[in-house]
Formats: structure tokens, sequence, C-alpha cells
């Protein structure tokens, strides 16, 4: 494909994308595996133009874009090179008219910005919320410590923050290595790995994470446990437990997944009620700290969706509170940096729950943040996290 007609390609997927973002359908990523399934004709070179592309284009707008080619008009504003590709070609974009818009600039919608401000996300640091993302690996300590794997891989990584994490350049195919099936590594982001050491798990002890999902900090947690003791993990969504056993049998890991009734959960954690030294809640939330990968994702946000997820943080909450045993721990992770996912959700629950008290971890990156810790992508370079350990009396 020529210049013009991967920014025309561009448009097309990016139409198809802001389409999905207005009705809280598939995400981007589902979108573009989907659309270049159905273009098998489009080469790998092509692929990652055209996806880059759209991706930026995304960063460049604040609201969400009326269609792809003003996303695009947008973004050629901030590339010079740009402009010209709109040069009505066979495969290419129609010129640009003399008065057409393009889409509104900016870091997010005006309000979210205001709410990002309130949470002690300033102005001077919103812009790195959208900057490209580099790629984490963790070395999976049940099998390999961090520096032989850097010797074995096929490209130079530079050490991390954290004690497993290798750093790589943004696009490396990391899958495809035979290290990767072999299950030497994991892709995670550095941050998510070291707000999973705040959970201090122990050989020997009983963990539950409770919203395990594909089982990215399950695995981090197996790890730190050596397989030692007993690791459940625990999900409404079976699509998405339903990846975790594979990967755990890669990763060499022994791990107990347990799907729940949604609304029912107690019903299904009974006989670990009381019992558990450390409950993990990786709580839902509106993933305003990984926009580094998933920019669209600040155009379906509305304050009812924060608001929602906060109860559902509240209420599963309450659920670990009910697992935990006297003298046992939560840690409660959000990958959002609103207040009202995060300090705010932690204090609701000391207030329900006076006679517990708050231990917030000290990173070796990241600053203290209400009862606990906070990530973000301008200070620290990963993406944003906040996190809480709490202590049951």
């Amino acid at each position: 494909m020529n210049p013009a007609a991967r920014v025309q390609a561009a448009i097309d997927l990016l139409d198809a994308m802001i389409v999905a973002a207005r009705a809280s359908g598939a995400s981007a990523d589902r979108i573009a595996a989907d659309w270049f399934r159905a273009r098998r004709y489009v080469g790998s070179s092509d692929r990652r133009a055209i996806r880059n592309l759209a991706w930026d284009a995304m960063r460049a707008c604040g609201d969400i874009p009326h269609n792809g080619r003003a996303a695009l008009l947008q973004l050629a504003r901030q590339d010079p090179a740009l402009p010209a590709l709109f040069d009505g070609s066979r495969y290419g974009p129609a010129p640009i008219g003399a008065d057409e818009q393009a889409a509104t600039g900016g870091v997010a919608p005006a309000w979210l910005l205001t709410t990002l401000a309130a949470s002690g996300i300033t102005a001077d640091e919103q812009p790195a919320l959208l900057t490209r993302a580099p790629l984490d690996i963790r070395a999976n300590a049940l099998r390999i410590t961090r520096d032989e794997l850097a010797v074995r891989l096929p490209v130079a990584a530079q050490p991390g923050p954290g004690p497993d994490t290798l750093r790589l350049p943004t696009g490396t195919p990391v899958e495809s290595w035979p290290e990767f099936a072999a299950g030497l590594f994991e892709v995670q982001d550095a941050g998510s790995q070291l707000v999973c050491t705040a959970m201090n798990a122990m050989p020997g002890e009983t963990v539950v994470d409770l919203c395990a999902g594909g089982g990215g900090k399950t695995l981090a947690l197996a790890a730190m446990m050596a397989n030692q003791g007993r690791l459940i993990a625990c999900d409404v969504d079976r699509a998405r437990l339903s990846h975790l056993p594979q990967r755990a049998a890669r990763a060499g890991a022994t791990v107990e997944c347990r799907l729940l009734n949604g609304g029912r959960e107690r019903e299904g954690l009974r006989d670990l009620a009381g019992t558990v030294d450390a409950v993990l809640v990786d709580a839902p939330c509106s993933g305003t700290g990984t926009w580094r990968r998933n920019p669209e994702a600040r155009w379906r946000l509305t304050p009812a969706v924060i608001d929602r997820y906060a109860a559902i943080q509240a209420h599963v909450l309450d659920l670990a509170a009910g697992l935990v045993r006297p003298g046992g721990r939560i840690g409660f992770i959000t990958c959002s940096l609103l207040d009202a996912e995060g300090s705010d959700a932690v204090a609701a629950f000391l207030a329900r729950n006076p006679r517990w008290r708050a231990e917030p971890p000290a990173l070796e990156i990241g600053r203290a943040h209400g009862r606990g810790w906070r990530l973000t992508p301008g200070h620290d370079g990963t993406d944003g996290f906040f996190v809480a350990s709490l202590r049951a009396p």
C-alpha cells in the first residue's frame, strides 16, 4: 500500500472504532483485530503503519471525533507530512477542503480533565497519560531470573523498576519468541508488577485473587509464593477466566480457578470465609491509568460510569473483608487515577470498617496518595495505578 492508501485505511478503521466507542461496543483492539482479519491481503508492515496512524489519531483527539477523517485531520495538524497524503488518489483520501473541520484536540474531554485535576493529576502531568508506552515483561521467577532471561532474549532489554522487570521497545514481537512459549516471561507493565509486590504474598499462605480476569497478576502472585501454599483465582467473567489455566500451565504456576456467579459471589466463596491470609482486589475501574495503551477509553467515560465503578469497588472490597482471617490483609489496586476509584474507595471502606487500618505500601517508585500509593505515567514511566494495603483487626 502507498502512504495515501494507508491514511484512508486508518480513516476506515477509525470510523468503526468511533461507532463502537459511542455504543459502548467492542474495544479498539478487538475492532482492529477483526478489521485486519477481514483484509488478509494487507501485509504486516502496512498493518503496523495503519494501526499506528489510527492510535496516534485517537491520542490527538480530546473529545470523541465525528468520524475517522476528522480524527486524521487533527493528527495532520501535528504531523506536517500528513496533509499532502490527502491527495484524492485512487486509494487515498480526498483533498482537504478549505472549510473542513478537524476533530477537537486535547488530552481528554474537559469534564474529565477537571476530574483528573481534582484527583491530583495536574495539567503539566496530563499529556503523559497519552504517550506511547514501552513494552515491559516480567521474568517468571518460577523458571528463570531476570538476569538469566536478559542474556537469552534475542534483543537487548533494560532492567526496569521492580525485581523481575525488563523493558523493551514498543512493538517488540515478544509473544512470538520461544522464551515466551516456554513460560520464561509474561508481558506485564512495570507498574502492574510493582503493585503486585505490595501484596507481599508469601510461600505457604492462602491467597485469593478476587478479580483475576485473565490472570496476569495471579501469575505474579504465584511466582512470589514460589508455588507454595494455596492460590485461588476468582472472577465472574467466564471468558476472561478461561484463559488462565493455559497461561498457568505455560508458566508452571499452581492456581485454582473459581468462576463466581455475579450477584451471588458469597455463595461461591463461603468455604473460604474468615480463613484467607491475603485477598487481592484488582478492582474493575475506568482505566484512566491505561490511556497510553487504550486511548479510546476516555471517550467511553461519563460521571455515571465512574459512579458505577465506585459502587462495584465497594461491593468487592466488602466481599474481600469477609474472606480475610484476623490479622490478614487486602491489597486494593485500580488502574485508575481518579480518587473516586482509589483513595475515596479506601476511605469509604475504612469508614465502614473502623477497626481495619491502612498500611500504605512504600514502593521503589511512586508517591504516597491518600491512604495508599500512586504510580503515574508522567512521574514514574508506568501505567497509572493506585494501591493500598488494608489490615484486618
